[in-house]
C-alpha cells in the first residue's frame, strides 16, 4: 500500500534545549541532558550522532513510502538549514518544515529568512513544556499574541501549520485555547500532532478533545501513538485510538506518521504503519486515506 509519511526528523547536530537544560551528543544514538539524563535518541543502526537525509530516503524507498514531511523537534534543537539542504537534495522524497523562536531577538530576520528566501511552505511549532517553547520559557496562552503572530505569519506565507502541544495534565496542553486560536483563523489549515497525544487509558480524554476540535480546517496527525499508549504490538489501544477519531472528526483528517527517529525506539518503523495496514477495524479505503490520500491530497496544496 502506498504510505506518505506526515511526522519524521533529521538531525544534523544533536543541540536541543529542553526541560532538562541542553542535550549533548554521546555517541551511539545517544545523548544526555544537563540534568545527567541519558536517552536513546536515535535507534541502534541508524546513526551514530547524525540522522542523515541519505538514511531516512534509503529508510522510505525500503518501505515503499513515496515522501515525507520532516518536521522540527525542540528536543534535537533546531534543523531547518540542514532541513532545507535535504530538500534541495532529495525534492521529490523530503519536504521540509521550518520552525523559529519567537523569544530569539532577531526572530524577525529567522522569519524573513526561512519563510521569505528559502520559502518553506510548512511550520512546526512545538510548544510542550518539556522540550517546546515553554521548556525553557515561560508558559504562554495558546490563544494568545505569540501564536497569533504565528498565524499572520502563515497567512501572509500561505503556510500549513503543524502544532505539538505536549501531553495531557501538562501547563502546555490548552485544548480551548488552541480551539480558540483556530476559531480566529478559519483560512489557515492546522494538523495537531499525535492525535493531542492520548496516553494509555485516555480515550475519554481524546473523544473530548476530538469534539472541542472537530473544525473544518483542522487534522490530526497519528505519530508515536502506539509509544505513547505504550502496549504491545498490535497496538490494539492505539488502533482503537484511531477508529475513535474516524467516529468523531472523519477519515479524511487523519495522517499517518511514524515520528522517525526517536519513536523506533520503541517499536519498529514497519510496524508502525502494520498495526494500520493489518487492523481489522479499519475498512480497506479508510486505511489508504490514512496512509496516503490525504495527506497527498494537503501537500498538493501547499507544496
Amino acid at each position: 500500500m502506498k504510505k506518505i509519511d506526515v511526522h519524521t526528523h533529521l538531525i544534523g547536530n544533536i543541540c536541543g534545549l529542553g526541560s532538562e537544560g541542553e542535550l549533548r551528543p554521546l555517541g551511539n544514538g545517544e545523548a544526555q541532558y544537563a540534568t545527567g539524563k541519558i536517552i536513546r535518541l536515535i535507534p541502534k543502526g541508524y546513526g551514530d550522532t547524525q540522522l542523515t537525509p541519505e538514511v531516512l530516503v534509503k529508510l522510505l524507498e525500503e518501505h515503499q513510502v513515496e515522501k515525507t514531511i520532516c518536521l522540527q523537534g525542540n528536543y534535537v534543537g533546531f534543523q531547518n538549514l540542514y532541513t532545507y539542504e535535504a530538500m534541495q537534495k532529495y525534492p521529490t522524497k523530503i519536504v521540509g518544515s521550518a520552525t523559529y523562536d519567537p523569544f530569539f531577538r532577531n526572530a524577525e530576520k529567522i522569519k524573513n529568512h526561512l519563510f521569505s528566501e528559502l520559502q518553506f511552505k510548512i511550520i512546526k511549532m512545538e510548544l510542550s513544556d518539556g522540550s517546546g517553547w515553554m521548556a525553557n520559557h515561560e508558559t504562554i496562552q495558546l490563544d494568545g499574541p505569540m501564536m497569533e503572530a504565528v498565524c499572520n505569519l502563515a497567512i501572509s506565507h500561505q503556510l500549513l501549520i503543524f502544532i505539538d502541544i505536549g501531553r495531557p495534565g501538562h501547563p502546555c496542553y490548552q485544548i480551548d485555547a488552541l480551539k480558540s486560536l483556530i476559531l480566529k483563523y478559519p483560512s489557515l489549515t492546522f494538523v495537531i500532532c499525535h492525535l493531542t497525544s492520548p496516553q494509555h487509558q485516555q480515550i475519554d480524554i481524546l473523544k473530548d478533545n476530538l469534539i472541542k476540535l472537530n473544525l473544518t480546517n483542522v487534522y490530526f496527525d497519528l505519530a508515536a501513538l502506539p509509544n505513547n499508549s505504550k502496549q504491545p504490538y498490535p497496538f490494539l489501544e492505539a488502533q482503537s485510538y484511531i477508529r475513535q477519531a474516524i467516529d468523531i472528526v472523519g477519515v479524511e483528517k487523519l495522517l499517518w506518521g511514524s515520528d522517525f527517529p526517536a519513536a523506533m525506539n520503541f517499536c519498529s518503523y514497519q510496524q508502525a504503519y502494520q498495526y494500520i495496514e493489518e487492523s481489522h477495524l479499519f475498512t480497506p479505503l479508510e486505511k489508504q486515506k490514512i496512509l496516503y490520500d490525504n495527506a497527498y491530497n494537503i501537500l498538493k496544496r501547499y507544496c
